[in-house]
């Protein structure tokens, strides 16, 4: 059995419930878990991950459904490594060269590339003065994030973590008050190069003329740690940790749903899920925040965040998705990321913010098997595409427009070079912002949660201690949204947790532990 860490009593005597399985409810539950706490993990799904998910569709076409690649694997190695395994024996990650292939429609191509040198070439096309201030870019970025990271890894619980050492030291890079797009107007005066090293911002579901300029370091991040694919599409990453987890004696209970959050008193005790009471020291809610917090927790329990509040949070756009099943092939030029970026960027997002739907968006796709051969049958291909559109408080009437926005996407794949691609389709689901809603409990549609201006960021997100016995993890909770944020998340919530519990007497009567309980 895994030692504790140092500092920390052996937890044999405690158990915690995480409702989700989600990467954030994994990330905990292998943390906990190594520590000696008995940990029960709820699932609504038939299958671990979330929204970080593999399916394989009729036919035999696998997609991803939310994530596409993987960002920053340090962290998530780190969490292996504190249990005592490497990351590469149990998943396969390849590193891309190119990470994606930028379209301006406008005019003008990036197919952006680690190699230094070789993205100072690509940008030269566009922007020969531009070329010339990457190095300082990188640079500069680095520091940024070697003096947030102890922000980041820090919880949030009360006004005075905002002016804790870490963060008095990071705020002279941070810039607060300035947006990513104009931080990155100091080196790059083409919009076009600006754009390329500030799309990212979609990965918040934020515009990068309004998110916060801290987050250039998404851009450098990609650059300086690299984009990869795991193989077997992102599901593979949730799969290596359940059965990492499964090893550490985290027990499974999945297709069950849990229907709310027992209190005795002021201190959560525990779930009820699928009739059933499962009482913990601890629980930990891994979800879409504004949806799970209304479902299981009463609003007295939750002060901070009441539904009107919930009501008023600033949210995310969605996105308009297809999963696409194709016989034969597709041309040689798409990459395995391919983005088409519209001619007015500055509008398109525009709409999207203000809510309404573009005519001329912007357009992701994924072909995976440029790189997986695995993620469709032989002589096919899969492609998923995504159309950052707004969320559900616009009012876009899906059931009416949805026929004829599949067939202006359509259209757009067309200057991909997906010109007969209509005719070939074998397999398609389509997901608009209604079906996040409905079929994947997200709140509004709000495919990346809860946003991330200043006013909902650090103290002002929910926290990761969220009360008495309750913790949160997830993108709507600090640090916030994307895996290895996430990832990093999940760490501060099992730190809390663990303190909490070396502190107070075991409440909750221990269970067998190991494998699987049916649903």
């Amino acid at each position: 059995m895994l030692q504790p860490r140092d500092g920390y009593r052996a937890l044999t005597g405690r158990k915690a419930v995480v409702v989700g399985a989600g990467p954030g409810g994994l990330a905990v539950a292998l943390l906990l878990a190594r520590e000696g706490v008995h940990v029960t993990v709820v699932e609504k799904e038939a299958e671990v991950g979330g929204r970080t998910r593999t399916i394989t569709a009729p036919g035999g076409y696998k997609f991803d459904i939310g994530p596409t690649f993987f960002l920053y694997p340090r962290i998530l190695a780190d969490i292996f490594a504190s249990c005592g395994e490497r990351l590469e024996d149990h998943l396969k990650l390849e590193r891309l060269d190119p990470q994606y292939h930028l379209v301006f429609e406008g005019g003008g191509e990036i197919r952006a590339t680690p190699d230094v040198a070789g993205m100072e070439a690509e940008i030269a096309r566009l922007s020969p003065e531009d070329a010339g201030n990457v190095r300082r870019f990188l640079d500069d970025n680095r520091a940024k994030l070697d003096a947030f990271r102890p922000v980041l890894e820090q919880s949030f619980d009360t006004l005075r973590s905002m002016v804790s050492p870490a963060m008095l030291a990071a705020l002279p890079l941070l810039r607060p008050h300035a947006t990513v797009d104009k931080d990155l107007a100091r080196y790059f005066k083409d919009p076009r190069v600006r754009l390329a090293f500030s799309f990212q911002t979609k990965y918040l579901g934020m515009s990068p003329f309004r998110c916060p300029s801290l987050f250039t370091i998404l851009s450098f991040l990609e650059y300086e740690h690299g984009v990869y694919h795991p193989v077997g599409g992102c599901g593979a990453v949730s799969e290596a940790m359940a059965g990492l987890a499964r090893r550490l004696g985290v027990v499974f209970r999945l297709g069950t749903a849990v229907d709310r959050v027992v209190y005795e008193g002021d201190r959560a005790v525990g779930v009820e899920a699928g009739g059933e009471r499962l009482d913990a020291d601890a629980v930990v809610v891994n979800g879409d925040f504004a949806k799970a917090i209304r479902d299981l927790v009463p609003e007295r329990h939750r002060p901070r965040w009441r539904d009107a509040k919930l009501d008023r949070a600033r949210i995310s756009c969605s996105t308009y998705m297809l999963y696409l099943g194709i016989e034969g092939t597709v041309p040689k030029a798409l990459g395995h990321h391919t983005i088409l970026l519209s001619e007015d960027y500055r509008r398109n997002i525009r709409e999207i913010t203000e809510g309404v739907l573009p005519m001329q968006p912007s357009v992701y796709v994924q072909h995976a098997g440029y790189t997986d051969g695995g993620m469709a049958p032989p002589g096919h291909t899969s492609l998923y595409v995504l159309v950052p559109v707004p969320n559900l408080r616009a009012g876009i009437d899906w059931a009416t427009i949805g026929p004829s926005y599949r067939k202006l996407v359509l259209e757009r794949l067309k200057l991909l070079g997906l010109d007969d691609i209509e005719e070939r389709i074998r397999f398609e689901r389509v997901v608009d912002p209604t079906q996040w809603r409905d079929d994947f409990g997200v709140n509004e549609g709000a495919t990346f949660n809860l946003s991330h201006d200043l006013m909902q960021m650090l103290y002002f997100r929910p926290h990761n201690r969220f009360g008495k016995g309750l913790y949160l993890v997830g993108g709507g909770t600090h640090p916030g949204s994307g895996l290895p944020v996430i990832y990093e998340g999940a760490r501060i919530t099992a730190r809390l947790a663990v303190e909490d519990l070396a502190r107070a007497p075991a409440r909750a009567p221990l269970v067998a532990t190991g494998g699987e309980v049916p649903a």
